[in-house]
């Protein structure tokens, strides 16, 4: 039986965030810079480094891809649409606020939370298909 050729490379990994396009970009992040998670209607900008990782509706959703990254990003204030809490369901919000644990939430209209998006380091595409579901996070 023939031996299957090894691929060189480094470590493989084996915990936290597999995708080396999602590493790459979560590496680039600084002090008090920004990251946006949006889901799969957000307008894209062609300026701004974007990583769709969309597969199907609501997969992955905003929340997966959140609860993946706050362990290894510090994040000292998270960017909300006021929108999220009027058009959603209570267990909706506080599934939001419980990821977020003691992350201060800053609520802005989604027209004002939209003009943050460009000065941010990048921007990660899900599937989520929950209203006014898209967050930014600012590093502490």
């Amino acid at each position: 039986m023939p031996r299957l050729a090894q691929r060189p490379g480094g470590p493989l990994l084996k915990t936290g965030i597999l995708n080396p396009a999602i590493n790459s970009l979560i590496s680039r992040v600084r002090h008090t810079n920004t990251l946006v998670i949006a889901d799969r209607g957000f307008p894209s900008w062609p300026q701004l480094e974007t990583i769709d990782i969309s597969l199907v509706d609501d997969v992955p959703r905003v929340l997966d891809v959140l609860s993946a990254l706050l362990p290894n990003f510090s994040c000292g204030r998270a960017y909300i649409a006021e929108e999220f809490e009027v058009h959603n369901n209570a267990k909706t919000v506080e599934n939001l606020r419980s990821t977020l644990g003691s992350i201060e939430i800053i609520r802005l209209p989604h027209v004002e939370l939209k003009k943050r998006v460009p000065s941010a380091t990048g921007l990660i595409r899900t599937g989520d298909t929950v209203q006014y579901a898209n967050i930014i996070l600012e590093s502490a």
